[in-house]
């Protein structure tokens, strides 16, 4: 069995134990709670311990990775500026939506305080007492003791001032000291990969506890989820189509049956390294856009670009504070965001389920809410992870026509406008 369905048994299995514990003998369940809850608090425990290391090696090289990008030639730029834009705009989508979707929705009475026993969550709310106070707690005044107390979001801006002043040292010491961070990076991810292995023990555990404590109503709230991931991606995808209008020149009818191949195969391999052919194809003969854009940009796209990724961290985060009963202030959701995106350009080439607990993890915690739930909810990722595919080679496209739209240019003489080639 994959990985995916060996989880799905375990969350499976766990809620179908877990609510029939709850309907037979509620004090029996309560017990059986509190046996194998210990089991899933030391499987998040061990997720857990490799995320600070991980982000920071991510953050690191991936402000590298954009800068060689972005060196390499004009188009090149202009290809990182449209993608810093777009994630910058998805992040800001997801921040007002979320939160406005999940007040729409009823919450159970109780679910709060039935979650936080069964997950045994202590973490609450930190919210600063001014603007002034928060800004001041952005940059670490001790880089080692932010990372001590995963204080993620003063770690990401260590790391971003660590990743540009690396970018100018001389170029041999940056390549050791950068094969050093990659090399941080894959012991991490295989260390996570360890962890996964042991997932749908861990789910299991996790939401036989959960099931047992807040009974069907948990159930609801995971269709809730699925429910709020899904309309986030398939709204942020039919944004795409006037983005690529206006600012791409593209027809919506003509654009929208061009992609739509490559759309088709992005949802059948939830792969968007897969759909790269299809892409390049509709890129280049439906679309008609220039063999060297297309080459540079979509490659580019596929190792740096996810536009889903900000809407899925900002989304799960929302989502954990509507549970918990957590009104989000608008500084936390800001932080959110911001971190949303930086991580989301560094974390593009990790697998699946790696990256939903190395890339979440931090924008939870950095939004002062527990990161207990997370264990649930990856189990529930992969239903949505379909629409999120679709969004992100919709994304691709819309970004290349952004690209290969010729910038105008005024003639000397202010007589006229002709395209710059």
């Amino acid at each position: 069995m994959s990985t995916t369905a060996r989880v799905l048994l375990g969350l499976f299995l766990g809620a179908a134990i877990g609510l029939l514990l709850a309907w037979w003998d509620p004090a029996f369940a309560a017990r059986a709670a509190d046996v194998v809850q210990p089991i899933g608090r030391l499987w998040l425990n061990a997720l857990q311990m490799t995320v600070v290391p991980l982000v920071a090696a991510l953050v690191v090289a991936g402000v590298n990775t954009a800068s060689d990008a972005a060196a390499s030639g004009r188009t090149a730029r202009r290809a990182m500026v449209t993608f810093v834009v777009l994630l910058s705009a998805a992040a800001a989508f997801a921040a007002i939506a979320a939160p406005l979707i999940l007040s729409l929705l009823p919450r159970q009475p109780g679910l709060a305080e039935s979650l936080r026993a069964a997950t045994e969550s202590t973490a609450q709310l930190s919210v600063p007492s001014s603007l002034g106070e928060w800004f001041a707690a952005v940059i670490p005044s001790n880089a080692l003791a932010a990372a001590a107390q995963s204080a993620m979001l003063p770690l990401v801006v260590f790391s971003l001032f660590f990743g540009f002043a690396l970018t100018r040292i001389e170029s041999g010491r940056r390549e050791r000291l950068l094969d050093l961070v990659h090399a941080v990076a894959d012991v991490m991810i295989v260390i996570v990969r360890w962890v996964l292995w042991a997932a749908p023990v861990g789910v299991f555990a996790l939401v036989l506890a959960v099931c047992a404590r807040v009974g069907s109503g948990m159930l609801g709230a995971f269709g809730y989820y699925i429910l709020l991931q899904c309309a986030l991606y398939i709204i942020a995808t039919l944004m795409l189509y006037p983005v690529a209008v206006v600012f791409g020149g593209e027809q919506a009818r003509r654009f929208a049956m061009a992609i739509l191949p490559a759309q088709t195969i992005a949802a059948s391999t939830q792969s968007s390294l897969a759909s790269l052919p299809a892409m390049i194809e509709s890129a280049r003969v439906r679309l008609g856009h220039p063999l060297g854009v297309v080459s540079l940009v979509l490659p580019m796209a596929v190792s740096l670009f996810r536009i889903t990724s900000p809407i899925q961290y900002v989304g799960v985060a929302a989502f954990i504070a509507w549970a918990y009963g957590v009104d989000l202030s608008v500084a936390q959701l800001s932080a959110g965001a911001a971190l949303a995106v930086v991580i989301s350009m560094g974390s593009v080439g990790l697998p699946g389920q790696v990256s939903f607990m190395a890339t979440n993890m931090p924008v939870t915690q950095a939004m002062g809410l527990p990161v207990e739930p997370l264990g649930l909810l990856l189990a529930l990722d992969t239903i949505p992870d379909v629409f999120a595919t679709v969004g992100n080679v919709t994304a691709d496209l819309t970004a290349t026509s952004v690209v290969a739209r010729p910038l105008p240019r005024t003639m000397p003489d202010g007589a006229a406008s002709v395209p710059e080639e």
